[in-house]
């Protein structure tokens, strides 16, 4: 397999991005919407401006990898290599993508749109949530201990059905934890 260390893709699609591993390397302004991206391996890159809508990810190996305002709707996030998996997500359209058990502590969306993401029997310990929106997003035997809601909206989360531990909402968002209760807030 190819190495590639220190560079920097721009305006690329994967007809020219060869299937290697990427170390400290940036993609920018990269369209790879719809496209096998199996088997590649990414540590310690950026994606800023990308397009990764519906790609097929099957082992591949995210470690420390960040995305910037990128679109990554429709990802199986738990087809991906699962040892040391770690990203951050900033300012990304993420929505219909999949976070299936998988153990992403400490996980950073910032700004992020996540409507309809499923994060079933997920552990997002320590994960914050700032100025996301999580609309019809699944939370179910999820671990959320440590995580910070305060800022995230549209959440639904039944705390009978999720774990709970020391997690942080601010008092103008509890109401998606009572959802499940049937009753009426105002």
């Amino acid at each position: 397999m190819d190495y590639f260390s220190e560079q920097k893709f721009t305006k690329l699609d994967t007809a020219r991005v060869p299937k290697a591993d990427y170390e400290n390397c940036v993609f920018t302004d990269c369209n790879f919407a719809g496209q096998d991206l199996s088997d590649y391996r990414f540590s310690d890159c950026d994606f800023k401006d990308c397009d990764l809508s519906n790609v097929k990810i099957n082992q591949t190996a995210f470690r420390d990898v960040v995305f910037k305002n990128c679109k990554l709707i429709g990802i199986n996030f738990d087809d991906a290599h699962q040892f040391n998996i770690s990203f951050r997500f900033e300012d990304c359209l993420m929505n219909h993508s999949s976070f299936y058990q998988l153990d992403i502590r400490k996980t950073i969306f910032k700004n992020c749109s996540l409507n309809e993401a499923d994060f079933t029997e997920t552990n997002l310990s320590n994960s914050v949530f700032t100025y996301s929106n999580l609309s019809n997003a699944v939370f179910d035997r999820t671990v959320l201990d440590y995580s910070d809601l305060r800022n995230a909206i549209n959440f639904s989360i039944d705390p009978n059905q999720n774990q709970l531990k020391k997690t942080k909402f601010s008092k103008d968002n509890l109401s998606g934890l009572l959802d499940g209760l049937n009753i009426i807030i105002e």
